[in-house]
């Protein structure tokens, strides 16, 4: 399926980028009908003590996490516990008599409540930050999270989103796309509804079943020497050891979090995670276990934004040729793509680089983990797709 100078490139490739100190390491997995075809790492986990990348390193996820909670949500609505176009309000008081910016700046009522399907297409109002009036109001509850975060008083999972509801949102509900904290909002809402944490809730209905043994939202002692450390540039070419908490996680790791965050917290191992996404090509079914219905996965992984919504969406210029739904970019047309692409391959990556992609037409699974800050879908990830796809689309 993939031939050896392929795998050569591709190994080469991630090789050339530890040398000229643009990562200190990372583990590529190609997965073909269910079958792995290439796994190759290469780096450090850790420069300082020299430790390498190994197959069950742990990895920070950062917004790959956003496909699980989707995934949890999809649990609930196939289960008839939740109706997408339910209010955000019904669960959370926080999110009851919003107010909006107009583009003029004045402050107004939401013309409708923010719904659960807004969460999932990311069409809420919801944002990370900015200098407008809903990214300050969002940047200052993030930043008093953090603060938080190593205290006596941790900002829980249900306080931080009724306190995000309270945020002004940057549009109407439902009138644009913007990336933001929906997905966390999500994390709550699954709480409420299931009765049970966030964290129990996916260890019940995904973690376990799957035989997910290393995703979580924190990592226990036992395990803590496999956590790869995070990395940052450091403006000179090299890189420099980053410790910062980031978006209400704990960068070390080392405690059941307050905040189970599910638009950012979770980490996993590549294996790991590659039996979430081998889950959902097999139509929500692994080894027996049955996450989701065929037709759960079908929606789960469809694009689902409007023509007024895709233009937000358009503005992300690295992926044109795309279109966005429960958490996920799904490829919609790939002459417009700067990759080489496959029509309905979906997917989404971390701030920390992490990256998957399902490509169902080709049976073909791509999962790339690296921890370096302010990444997502980089460069490499991109060069190393292009090899992989150009040999067996």
């Amino acid at each position: 399926m993939i031939g050896n100078s392929s795998v050569e490139l591709a190994r080469r490739t991630l090789r050339e980028e530890i040398d000229n100190k643009g990562i200190a390491g990372g583990n590529l997995l190609v997965i073909h009908e269910g079958k792995e075809i290439l796994y190759h790492e290469e780096g450090f986990a850790d420069m300082e003590q020299r430790l390498p990348i190994k197959r069950d390193t742990i990895f920070r996820l950062y917004s790959m996490t956003k496909p699980i909670t989707a995934a949890a949500v999809m649990i609930l609505m196939e289960r008839g516990r939740i109706d997408l176009f339910e209010p955000v309000g019904k669960f959370l008081e926080g999110f009851r008599d919003q107010m909006v910016q107009k583009s003029d700046g004045s402050i107004v009522p939401a013309e409708r409540e923010v719904t659960i399907k807004d969460l999932l297409s990311m069409t809420s109002g919801l944002v990370y930050g900015g200098e407008d009036k809903a990214g300050l109001d969002t940047g200052e509850l993030l930043g008093e999270i953090d603060n938080r975060l190593l205290g006596k008083n941790p900002m829980s999972t249900l306080e931080a989103m009724n306190r995000l509801g309270r945020c002004t949102l940057a549009y109407q509900p439902g009138a644009y796309w913007i990336y933001g904290t929906s997905a966390d909002v999500l994390g709550a809402v699954v709480e409420v509804v299931s009765g049970m944490s966030f964290g129990d809730f996916l260890q019940k209905e995904i973690f376990e079943p799957l035989g997910m043994q290393d995703t979580g939202f924190w990592v226990p002692e036992d395990k803590r020497a496999r956590l790869a450390k995070a990395y940052a540039s450091d403006g000179k070419g090299g890189l420099v050891h980053y410790t910062g908490n980031n978006l209400g996680i704990i960068n070390a790791m080392d405690r059941k979090p307050a905040f189970e965050s599910g638009g950012a917290g979770l980490v996993s191992t590549i294996d790991d995670y590659s039996r979430f996404a081998k889950m959902l090509m097999n139509e929500g079914e692994l080894d027996g276990a049955r996450i989701l219905r065929p037709g759960t996965v079908k929606h789960m992984t469809s694009a689902t934004l409007s023509a007024v919504q895709q233009q937000g969406f358009d503005t992300w210029f690295s992926l044109c040729g795309h279109s966005y739904g429960n958490l996920m970019r799904v490829m919609t047309d790939c002459s417009r793509a700067g990759i080489i692409g496959s029509p309905g391959e979906y997917g989404w990556d971390g701030w920390l680089g992490a990256y998957f992609c399902n490509c169902p037409k080709e049976k073909l699974t791509i999962l790339f983990m690296m921890q370096k800050t302010d990444t997502g879908t980089t460069p490499l990830v991109r060069k190393l797709r292009n090899i992989i796809l150009s040999s067996c689309c």
